[in-house]
């Protein structure tokens, strides 16, 4: 193979231009946050070199100051910083991308409190996005140091002269292009030095006010904060906002450096949770709204700010660069947040379980989606429950139990929570509670209001019920049940357990001549009237004190099917319809069921169609609309026909009453 030529690629600096202009700075606003930026750095590295002793003027007095012309179309941003030589001009300004603060940090590490913010040598030329000509007057703080002038027009050539400036500092001027005059008008730079300059630790000076007057709370240590310190931010961060729950202050500096205050908000039932409301800092200069890549997503309706210098951001700071460190700072802070949680859980359990009604969705949003923050809060998960538990902490909490000859008394139990009249527990305390009525079994809600008969039977029973109820809930059982296996989760109205019925009853023959029973009877009675091929009738003599308090029959869907069918329907992204398989639980043990089937059996007597026939097939009817409203809606028709049957139910019973 014969080599040709070897050289050097040589890149051409008209070619850098076009580039800065219309690829790396999308947003034309950035410039004034560049500029700002880099005046704040000379303010800091002057600092330094007085800290070294390389300098004994005024650096208690820093300031930037932004001037507009309207008439000459130019904008000034002047600061009192470190200034720059002729030489040093050449080296930062003319070299593209040169980064002279990182090698300024290297040289003077140590030496200040504040962090140099530019890491990249190019935000100066962010100034070409909207100017059509670019100044510099500049003076060292060198002793002797001559000012100088420097200026371009956007292409590859400059001009460097001599300045009378006398004052250490650099004013940077830009003549704004002919449809950038909107950064003329006042309203306009307030707003963009409010949005990306609010929390600078320079004051920022503009028609003789000071814009910036924000400490940034979240560098301070949280001992030398209080409660009304992190609110005070809150509100001004999200004005005419609910106040947040709880907040985690972040703070470190290995093995990268963070800072940032997170809160819990209270959630609205339209949040979206998938809409990020952190905002990204680098060095207290604002760079995004958007946190997704540092923020885990079960944590993106958390507000507040992250402010780190180690967050690796493109060359324009206005986007992420996904890599390793982001994904280890985003399970620092999933950590960071458990940590507190747990806090809150074991020091004041009342304020936890306030707050649990919004911050379980974020805790269980983050048990389905992160590992390591599942093993962390599994242990405080909460759920409302039907159990009567005793919030007085010296004395244990008590639950109804079964003992023999079918008596209820209290017992102890384990655990609890109590606050504002409704018991909490976990899951373990619940298992361990239930243990001996209904092993690894958990009883469960998802709608209060539709399941209340069904919740009621299991209470009158003494079956305890764990309310899971919130629109996350549905998909977090599955989760649960797959980390525990041994346990089985049963929604209220999926079967009955067998404490619920009672077994020795209904097997009398009430007809001699077939030999059925009443419970044979009333089934056929049923599946005649409905004539539902497959609707499955069941029936059960249901246990009760009163037996006018349990319902006369009872829609069960069971669990398997009626979860196919939830995410049948979640996966085609519609509304599960009601499938036609479904169970149909006649309760013999009811007034009306038993007053029925007496009618029911006086129409065989009678034989043939009479009105006691009639009667008892629109019962049948109106027993099973009753049974299924608590499980589905009526469509139109279906509600045209049960209002017209119960018209004729109270007809037909008036009549016979008349």
């Amino acid at each position: 193979m014969t080599v040709l030529e070897k050289g050097n690629i040589t890149i051409h600096t008209e070619n850098i231009f076009p580039i800065i202009k219309k690829s790396l700075y999308s947003a034309h606003e950035i410039f004034l946050r560049e500029l700002v930026s880099n005046a704040v750095d000379a303010i800091e590295k002057l600092k330094m070199v007085a800290f070294a002793g390389e300098y004994n003027g005024d650096t208690d007095n820093p300031k930037i100051t932004i001037t507009v012309d309207k008439d000459k179309k130019t904008l000034s941003v002047t600061d009192t910083g470190i200034g720059m030589t002729a030489e040093e001009v050449k080296k930062y300004i003319n070299q593209v991308a040169f980064s002279s603060a990182e090698e300024f940090v290297q040289k003077y590490q140590g030496g200040a409190d504040q962090p140099i913010i530019g890491h990249f040598g190019l935000g100066f030329y962010s100034s070409f996005i909207v100017a059509k000509t670019v100044e510099i007057d500049t003076r060292s703080y060198k002793d002797g140091a001559q000012a100088v002038h420097w200026t371009c027009d956007g292409s590859p050539e400059f001009e460097l002269t001599d300045s009378d400036r006398s004052e250490v500092g650099t004013t940077v001027t830009l003549t704004l292009q002919d449809e950038e005059t909107e950064y003329l008008e006042s309203a306009r730079v307030r707003q963009l030095v409010k949005t990306y300059c609010d929390f600078m630790p320079v004051p920022i000076e503009f028609e003789g006010e000071i814009l910036n007057q924000q400490p940034a709370i979240w560098r301070k240590s949280p001992q030398n904060l209080s409660d009304e310190d992190y609110l005070e931010f809150y509100r001004y961060l999200y004005p005419f906002q609910d106040e947040p729950l709880l907040w985690v202050h972040l703070k470190t500096d290995y093995p990268f450096e963070i800072n940032g205050i997170l809160y819990f908000p209270k959630l609205k039932p339209d949040v979206d949770v998938t809409q990020g409301n952190i905002k990204l800092f680098c060095n207290q200069v604002f760079v995004s709204d958007h946190c997704e890549e540092i923020v885990p997503k079960f944590l993106m309706p958390m507000r507040g700010v992250i402010d780190s210098p180690d967050i690796p951001l493109n060359v324009s700071r206005s986007a992420l660069q996904v890599d390793r460190k982001v994904r280890k700072i985003a399970d620092f802070i999933a950590k960071k947040v458990a940590d507190r949680l747990k806090e809150l859980y074991k020091e004041d359990k009342d304020q936890y379980v306030k707050c649990w009604k919004d911050l379980g969705t974020f805790v269980k949003f983050g048990y389905i989606n992160d590992e390591k923050f599942k093993k962390q809060v599994e242990d405080i998960l909460i759920y409302r429950t039907t159990a009567n538990l005793s919030g007085n902490t010296e004395e244990k909490p008590t639950v109804q139990v079964e003992t023999e000859g079918d008596a209820w008394q209290d017992v102890s139990a384990e655990g609890g929570i109590v606050y504002d009249g409704e018991s909490y527990t976990t899951l373990d305390e619940y298992l361990e509670r239930n243990q001996k009525r209904h092993e690894n079994r958990v009883y469960y809600c998802t709608d209060p209001a539709s399941q209340a008969t069904y919740v009621e039977l299991h209470k009158s029973q003494g079956l305890e019920v764990l309310y899971l109820d919130s629109f996350i809930d549905t998909h977090f059982i599955g989760y649960l049940e797959r980390d525990r296996s041994d346990v089985k989760f049963s929604r209220v109205d999926s079967e009955l357990d067998e404490n619920l019925v009672s077994q020795d009853k209904d097997t009398e023959i009430v007809d001699p001549n077939t030999n059925k029973t009443r419970s044979e009877q009333i089934k056929e009675l049923f599946e005649k009237a409905l004539n539902k091929p497959k609707l499955t009738v069941r029936t059960e003599s249901l246990k009760a004190d009163d037996p006018q308090g349990t319902p006369p029959a009872m829609v069960l869907l069971p669990e398997a099917m009626r979860r196919l069918r939830d995410m049948t329907a979640m996966l085609q992204q519609e509304k599960a319809e009601f499938p036609e398989e479904h169970i149909l639980v006649v309760n013999t043990s009811h007034p009306m069921i038993q007053n029925l089937a007496a009618l029911s059996q006086g129409a065989i007597v009678s034989e043939g169609s009479s009105p006691s026939a009639e009667l008892a097939n629109l019962i049948c009817h109106h027993v099973y609309d009753l049974a299924l409203m608590s499980q589905k809606g009526f469509d139109a028709e279906g509600m045209k026909q049960f209002v017209s049957r119960s018209n004729q139910v109270l007809t037909q019973l008036t009549n016979q009453a008349v």
